[in-house]
């Protein structure tokens, strides 16, 4: 499968499963189901000092949902000359359908009205996969990501899954919990009234 429309995506996620391109296997889309599985509960997330202070500082403006196709295009930006992408065309196309629907999000971090970093990711109720970050300018996609914590919490959500665990998630208090935790984490999230 090149393309996953929006609806499988929907169906995936409630299903505790979500898709990933492979450029080396000409962008195939496999579906992926981690065990064990990265979280960052809300009541153990970490800001540094340091990261805190910037925050306070407020050196970018944060949109939700205004530039989504921008941020999704510089998730897919190779990180690296070594590195390469899992966001297909496929698959930004049935984001972007996802988005359409009220369904995938974006918080951006603006400087001078030019998008300097952002997140994206997909929320069902009480739940919030987060996919993917870019920063081009210093802690732009951390200070998203502290600014969307707050959101979520604020906005009832009691799930946020990482899928995969990072060094760069650890820090921020990521854990790793076993798939069928998981997934009676997200059937209550599930069951939770909550809006983006």
């Amino acid at each position: 499968m090149k393309r996953p429309t929006a609806h499988m995506l929907l169906a995936g996620y409630a299903q505790g499963i979500f898709p990933m391109a492979h450029p080396e296997e000409d962008w195939e889309v496999y579906w992926y189901a981690p065990d064990p599985r990265a979280i960052l509960p809300f009541d153990g997330f970490h800001v540094s000092k340091s990261l805190a202070r910037t925050v306070r500082k407020a050196p970018y403006e944060i949109r939700h949902n205004s530039a989504f196709a921008a941020v999704m295009q510089g998730c897919a930006e190779p990180r690296d000359a070594e590195s390469g992408t899992w966001i297909s065309r496929g698959l930004t196309q049935a984001y972007l359908e996802l988005h359409e629907l009220g369904f995938a999000h974006s918080v951006e971090a603006w400087r001078d009205d030019v998008l300097v970093g952002g997140l994206y990711g997909v929320a069902i109720h009480g739940m919030f996969a987060g996919e993917s970050m870019f920063h081009r300018a210093t802690d732009a996609s951390k200070v998203c990501l502290v600014h969307l914590v707050e959101h979520l919490k604020q906005r009832g959500f009691v799930l946020h899954d990482c899928q995969f665990m990072t060094p760069h998630l650890q820090r921020f208090g990521a854990v790793e919990i076993e798939r069928a935790e998981y997934e009676r984490r997200l059937a209550r999230a599930l069951d939770v009234d909550a809006t983006f």
